[in-house]
């Protein structure tokens, strides 16, 4: 990786940690200002105070422990890199104490916004099989 990948890399490992803290505040922080979210079987969440929201949201409904690997990490142009992630886990939800395997695919788009890498773009998707 180049410098600008291994920085970007360390930013994906700080989204980690974040989910794993269940902090918004971490999490904002990594994201551009223009930020979107994209999770599987929701609506986007475009911009910093839908981002809050939704964070906001996943963190009150459950609790994270995850790893992350990443898979591939390639700057496309001077101010963009894109990272296919994959991720191993555990959540549970805070209502009810009930948990399981979590395992996703992710998708980020990385901008240099003032010499910094932030998350511009995020989509993920389960890779555990479906529930019966």
């Amino acid at each position: 990786m180049n410098p600008d990948e291994q920085a970007a890399a360390a930013v994906l490992t700080s989204y980690q940690d974040a989910l794993n803290a269940s902090s918004t505040d971490m999490v904002m922080k990594l994201y551009a200002p223009t930020g979107i979210l994209m999770a599987q079987h929701y609506p986007s969440s475009v911009g910093t105070a839908a981002l809050r929201q939704a964070y906001d949201t996943i963190f009150n409904t459950l609790t994270l422990k995850v790893k992350f690997t990443i898979e591939e990490c390639n700057q496309v142009a001077p101010e963009w890199i894109f990272a296919r992630t994959s991720s191993a886990g555990t959540a549970k939800l805070n209502a009810s104490g009930e948990g399981g395997p979590e395992a996703n695919q992710e998708l980020f788009v990385l901008q240099k916004i003032e010499g910094t890498w932030k998350i511009a773009r995020y989509c993920f998707c389960t890779t555990n099989p479906p529930r019966a």
